[in-house]
């Protein structure tokens, strides 16, 4: 099984529930042609889509269109349940890049018939991850900058500091719907930008202080 690690121990974290947030940025539900939603969207992927830096993408055969969206990502460090707002940040461990890859032509498909796309987003390596650093090294998550390259080009620049809803909102609301527990991860929403990758490709996620991630795309 998956560890999400710390840098600078020795140790890691056995990888709990991924919850992930989508249309948590203006631009990208505008660039999707989505609506604005009243409160998160959550869905979810297995530790099994979890891959590390170096490590490749495997695009499923059922698809023909896999895009990028690199995310800022949460680790939780200790149990929380329904924590209000002001004591969520209390619970997190760490922070890390995440790179939320998703089959669009898929998860389109499904959309359209009204049936869950969890096949479009939690697929075997589905979830390129960087280590975390101790959440305490990073004075605002709130306020960093998140780019992802593909071969060398800037596809996505954006800064956390325009999410939709913040981050201890985020901890807040899923810790009311799910008890939140060490090793378990949030990903947070993708700024605009995000675009299909092929085989061949290399891909980086990077957040300036936090980390990065690259991977490639197997041929």
């Amino acid at each position: 099984m998956r560890e999400a690690k710390i840098a600078g121990e020795a140790e890691g974290c056995r990888i709990g529930k991924i919850l992930c947030i989508g249309r948590n940025y203006v631009d990208h539900i505008k660039e999707l042609g989505n609506e604005i939603p009243e409160r998160p969207v959550v869905f979810t992927k297995p530790a099994t889509s979890v891959i590390g830096d170096g490590e490749e993408i495997v695009i499923p055969p059922y698809s023909s269109d896999c895009h990028h969206e690199a995310e800022l990502a949460i680790l939780i460090g200790t149990t929380a349940k329904k924590v209000p707002v002001a004591k969520a940040l209390d619970h997190v461990a760490g922070y890390g890049v995440a790179i939320d890859l998703t089959l669009r032509d898929v998860q389109a498909e499904l959309k359209k018939k009204g049936l869950p796309w969890d096949i479009a987003k939690g697929f075997d390596t589905a979830c390129p991850l960087s280590s975390f650093v101790p959440a305490d090294s990073i004075a605002n998550p709130q306020d960093v900058v998140i780019t992802l390259t593909v071969n060398g080009e800037l596809r996505q620049n954006g800064s956390t500091a325009l999410m939709i809803h913040r981050i201890p909102e985020l901890i807040s609301y899923l810790s009311g719907i799910f008890t939140l527990e060490p090793g378990d991860l949030i990903l947070t929403g993708t700024p605009a930008g995000v675009g299909p990758i092929k085989p061949g490709d290399r891909v980086v996620a990077e957040i300036a202080g936090v980390g990065k991630v690259a991977v490639t795309v197997r041929q």
